[in-house]
């Protein structure tokens, strides 16, 4: 079982990471191609909304990334006291207990974010290229539900030998 969830995760990882290397690149030729097309001046509309979407994306991605990694940004006082300490047992359980509080508060927020979706989708108009604003705001519950399940599985790894020496 940990192991289906570790192969998921690695899935997550790498999808997360060529969608982010793809997003930037977007970013920076789109960019580049706004600022040559205002040299003659030319405008096409929908480049900079799909650029500031792109960068919605992005970020998200890199909070997957980060969080997979442990190297997104945690008041880490109570852990480190216990590192410091020798106290490897309680700074596992700590940990532990971040993670399932930060799964939980992110199934919430995910949640939330889902119905503003599903309002978007009722409510919301056509943006750019055919694109719907709720299917481009589905961004954020997309982004926080990688997250959470990334959360929920450093959980779970915790408890493996592999997951606790980390």
């Amino acid at each position: 079982m940990v192991n289906l969830l570790r192969l998921i995760d690695k899935g997550i990882e790498k999808g997360s990471s060529y969608i982010l290397v793809l997003s930037i690149f977007l970013m920076l030729v789109f960019s580049v191609l706004i600022i040559v097309l205002r040299w003659i001046d030319i405008s096409i509309p929908w480049f900079e909304s799909f650029i500031r979407h792109l960068v919605l994306l992005a970020t998200f991605l890199g909070g997957v990334l980060a969080t997979g990694r442990g190297t997104h940004i945690g008041i880490d006082i109570l852990s480190k006291y216990l590192e410091g300490q020798k106290l490897t047992q309680y700074k596992v359980w700590v940990n532990r207990l971040t993670y399932l509080a930060s799964f939980g508060t992110l199934v919430w927020i995910t949640k939330a974010c889902y119905d503003f979706m599903i309002v978007e989708l009722e409510y919301g108009k056509v943006e750019f290229l055919g694109l719907h604003s709720g299917v481009l705001v589905g961004i954020i519950p997309f982004g926080l539900g990688l997250i959470a399940y990334r959360f929920l599985f450093k959980f779970i790894d915790s408890f493996t030998p592999a997951g606790a020496a980390q």
